[in-house]
């Protein structure tokens, strides 16, 4: 699904580069045209974000329409893009980029066989026979840190399968890490990173909910959280260089606000589709549901904000994967692992389509424009 019907209806906040400004302009969609609502009001998304009625304010604000949706989008794909016209970026500025871990039954499992195989894919399938068989029950039914979660802790202690990965999948404590900088994500049809050193890869597509400094969650988007399957399974103190590389978080291709047709209730309702397409033809096509979050939404942003952190300029958070790719991409038990060129599509018909290209951490456009450039250009232009 990449076409424009999910942008019919809702309030949608992004970011767009356009090259008569020095500074991101903040967009929303109307009438399937790009508006600039960028002010000294608000002249990032961190600042719609922390109002009362970020929706409301979408809708009201004065705006000036850039182009249409349908050629803004077009013009953010990394290949064919063409500088001179406007183009999507991530949809978010300032807020913090966070993620929780282990979330869904199917990853949490993989996580498991990647720590039993010490990172080497070639063991996987075999692993994933065994852990099954020993586990022999279905956690999807568990309920974290219940007395039920307990005992089952206990008796793979016993069977000598526990995991750092089955505690905070089943035990009290969610796993909350830091994705990436704020102004560090990219967008829509950027291209994504993946650290040389890695053999061993995989997308991992999420639904991100928006969240103020009060921990207000107050809109979603979707999100890539690519991954190191081969650097994590070797040590889970290796998760900052599995996970945070140049162009390792992706997110859009716009934040979907909360308003009175589109709730909390609506993402936990969400199937998400992921779509591979590698320039070898292969394909690699998946859904999975957000019911089967173990779990809540609330939960994880409480997790992560409260009294004992507190993030003034608000924080986006990756729910965790719905979806583990295992099928065989060049052999019988070999399973999935990215290859340059793969085109990955996010979707749901509520949020769009996010799509990039998989590229080498080092072959992607650097990150050279931060916090203080941002302020400095948003000064220049007057709107500090």
């Amino acid at each position: 699904m990449t076409g424009l019907e999910p942008f019919a209806t809702g309030t949608f906040l992004g970011r767009v580069q356009m090259p008569s400004s020095i500074c991101p302009r903040v967009v929303t969609i109307r009438d399937g045209q790009v508006a600039d609502i960028t002010s000294a009001t608000a002249p990032t998304v961190r600042d719609i974000c922390e109002m009362d009625d970020p929706a409301g304010y979408a809708l009201r604000a004065d705006g000036m329409p850039i182009g249409s949706l349908a050629d803004i989008l077009a013009n953010s794909h990394a290949a064919n893009r063409d500088a001179g016209k406007p183009y999507l970026l991530a949809p978010i500025d300032l807020q913090a980029v966070k993620a929780a871990g282990v979330t869904f039954v199917v990853s949490l499992l993989e996580r498991v066989i990647e720590e039993q195989a010490k990172g080497d894919p070639a063991r996987a399938d075999a692993l994933r026979h065994e852990i099954l068989d020993l586990i022999g029950t279905d956690l999807s039914e568990l309920v974290p840190g219940s007395e039920a979660a307990m005992a089952v802790k206990a008796a793979l202690i016993e069977k000598g399968v526990w995991s750092q990965y089955l505690e905070v999948g089943i035990g009290p404590d969610a796993e909350i890490f830091t994705k990436c900088q704020p102004m560090a994500a990219v967008g829509h049809g950027a291209d994504v990173g993946l650290h040389p050193i890695s053999t061993w890869n995989n997308p991992e597509p999420e639904v991100a909910v928006v969240v103020s400094s009060t921990g207000k969650i107050l809109g979603a988007t979707l999100g890539n959280d690519v991954n190191l399957r081969d650097v994590e399974g070797r040590s889970a103190l290796l998760l900052g260089k599995a996970k945070d590389n140049n162009a390792s978080a992706s997110l859009g291709p716009f934040i979907r606000l909360f308003d009175k047709d589109f709730t909390l209730e609506a993402v936990k309702a969400m199937d998400v589709a992921l779509e591979v397409r590698g320039e070898d033809g292969f394909v690699l096509e998946g859904k999975s549901s957000m019911s089967q979050i173990s779990r809540t939404p609330e939960s994880l942003v409480a997790a992560a904000i409260g009294d004992h952190h507190q993030y003034p300029d608000g924080l986006v958070l990756y729910l965790g994967t719905m979806f583990a790719p295992v099928q065989d991409r060049d052999g019988t038990g070999k399973g999935f692992t990215h290859k340059l060129g793969d085109v990955v599509t996010i979707s749901t018909p509520a949020l769009g389509a996010l799509e990039n290209t998989v590229r080498l951490s080092t072959q992607c456009p650097p990150w050279t424009y931060g916090v203080s450039h941002l302020m400095r250009d948003l000064a220049r232009e007057g709107l500090l």
